[in-house]
């Protein structure tokens, strides 16, 4: 079960992968496992040295009655000490952010988050990035023929 932001390699340049636990209550990662989660508009931030992923809106579990969630609402992210430093010494440059890229459940049933360090994309920078798949595409598709 894997939730994507399909939009990040579009708008963005990804730098630098990591995967981080995330802080959840019990009736969202509930909704999780359901798929009822969007990541489109997620993106993270330091505050007191700890990393924090906002607008991620998971939707309320359909069972949780009064104890349900808030939909949208700041998440702790896990991460160790090193790559927290790393992370926010890279945030200190110009043009770089973090955004989340995949929300999955991993082997042991915890909820993890793919986020990248990532630059934003000019315009121009975007029409290369649709024509080198378009190029990639014809090429694959003109070897699959001569097989």
């Amino acid at each position: 079960m894997n939730i994507k932001n399909k939009r990040a390699g579009y708008d963005y340049q990804l730098l630098d992968k990591f995967v981080a636990g995330i802080k959840l209550y019990g009736t969202e990662i509930k909704s999780i496992r359901q798929g009822k989660a969007n990541i489109q508009d997620a993106f993270c931030y330091f505050a007191k040295g700890e990393l924090w992923l906002k607008n991620m809106h998971i939707s309320e579990y359909d069972h949780g009655g009064y104890t349900n969630h808030e939909v949208v609402r700041d998440r702790k992210l896990l991460l160790n000490k090193r790559e927290l430093n790393k992370l926010e010494s890279k945030m200190k440059e110009k043009g770089q952010a973090i955004i989340a890229t995949k929300v999955f459940i991993s082997d042991r049933g915890f909820a993890k988050v793919e986020i990248a360090l990532a630059k934003g994309k000019k315009e121009y920078d975007k029409r290369d990035s649709i024509k080198e798949k378009d190029v990639k595409r014809e090429i694959d598709k003109n070897l699959k023929q001569y097989r």
